[in-house]
């Protein structure tokens, strides 16, 4: 058997089953090999994003309701450092990976503005959306271009937020949508929050998965015992 074929046999035996983790390429053979992809992938997100900001845009200027402008917020980082983020070490290319990675970052763009359906009062709703934004923020901040879209790892980060849950920008993002939900409470809104929210959970688990590869990761779950919700997850 051939040295090629001894390392691919090596590979397949290492992945967990039921993932496609592969290792990324890196410098300028990763930009040549996920251009088309990175492209595709960047415009996409840059176009639902801008006709989010629309939509909330126009929704501002007819009734002066701040808790949509901070979701919009929340997704602007997300596009923001999808852009900026750095070649991975290791990523989960399996098609279950990707349809979770799809369904949590599109479902949070598809909501719509709805006055007549708030449940609750607007300084309770911004305030929920002003407590996820700065988690996701202060999250952002400590991950810098460690941030990606794919379950992948980019380099085991414990500081900061990361101190408290393992996933305290995904803890951000559920009290943000807790806070547009409450404010825009149609039953569209609440389907589309819940299937991304749930596919964002899963997605956590998936991501953890793939980290757990690495020793530093394994000490890390040792002392930071829950995943997003504090006492829950």
């Amino acid at each position: 058997m051939s040295q090629s074929s001894l390392v691919a046999v090596g590979r397949l035996a290492s992945r967990p089953a039921g993932l496609d983790i592969e290792p990324a390429a890196t410098g300028a053979a990763a930009r040549r090999s996920l251009e088309p992809a990175e492209i595709l992938s960047r415009m996409a997100i840059v176009a639902m994003f801008t006709v989010l900001a629309v939509r909330l845009g126009l929704d501002f200027e007819a009734s002066r309701r701040f808790t949509g402008l901070l979701l919009l917020a929340s997704e602007a980082l997300v596009v923001v450092l999808t852009v900026c983020r750095r070649p991975t070490g290791v990523v989960d290319r399996s098609p279950r990976a990707r349809v979770l990675t799809i369904v949590s970052c599109i479902g949070p763009m598809l909501v719509h503005p709805a006055s007549y359906a708030t449940l609750a009062p607007e300084v309770v709703t911004v305030s929920l959306a002003a407590l996820g934004l700065i988690i996701v923020i202060g999250g952002k901040v400590s991950l810098g271009r460690s941030f990606g879209l794919m379950p992948a790892n980019r380099g085991v980060v414990s500081t900061g937020l990361y101190r408290l849950v393992r996933h305290p920008i995904y803890m951000g993002y559920l009290i943000t949508h807790l806070g547009f939900v409450l404010a825009n409470a149609t039953f569209a809104n609440v389907a589309i929050f819940i299937g991304a929210d749930v596919a964002l959970m899963i997605r956590a688990v998936y991501e953890e998965r793939v980290l757990a590869r690495d020793g530093a990761y394994q000490e890390y779950q040792q002392k930071v015992r829950f995943r997003v919700v504090p006492g829950l997850f």
